[in-house]
């Protein structure tokens, strides 16, 4: 791969301090700029702004995929971690009782494109998906 550059992308919360406490205390995202209206928060080298637009995201089964066996939410973004990170991360998801979407495990498991992956919501609703490879290479692998 070449040189990774940092994405960008901005969501709307339903409440900037319960935002800040969720991606920055239990994800240990670090706080950028903010105002009364937004928060740029560091997730793992990429730029996300929580900006207040109150909404109502409906997770119903119209709104999934299937993937694996589960059902995936649509839409959502995450990062691709490393295996210890991924671990972790889902440690402190635990550990903080939210609850999961889709529970960690490891799908596609002997195909290409294996992969660790879990899903669960911020306190707004924005479904999130965190995933690692044991084998970066095979994160387009067909």
């Amino acid at each position: 791969m070449s040189d990774l550059r940092p994405f960008h992308i901005a969501f709307p919360v339903n409440d900037l301090e319960d935002s800040r406490a969720f991606y920055g205390g239990i994800l240990g995202c670090p706080e950028g700029r903010s105002s009364d209206e937004w928060i740029d928060f560091d997730l793992f080298g990429h730029q996300i702004v929580a900006h207040l637009a109150p909404i109502s995201l409906s997770h119903e089964p119209g709104r999934h995929n299937a993937v694996d066996g589960h059902a995936v939410p649509i839409p959502h973004f995450g990062v691709v971690l490393t295996m210890d990170d991924w671990n972790s991360l889902a440690d402190r998801i635990k550990s903080a009782g939210i609850e999961f979407l889709i529970e960690p495990y490891v799908r596609f498991k002997g195909e290409p494109g294996e992969q660790a992956t879990m899903f669960f919501l911020d306190p707004s609703g924005n479904a999130l998906e965190f995933k690692a490879f044991r084998d970066l290479s095979s994160l387009f692998a067909k």
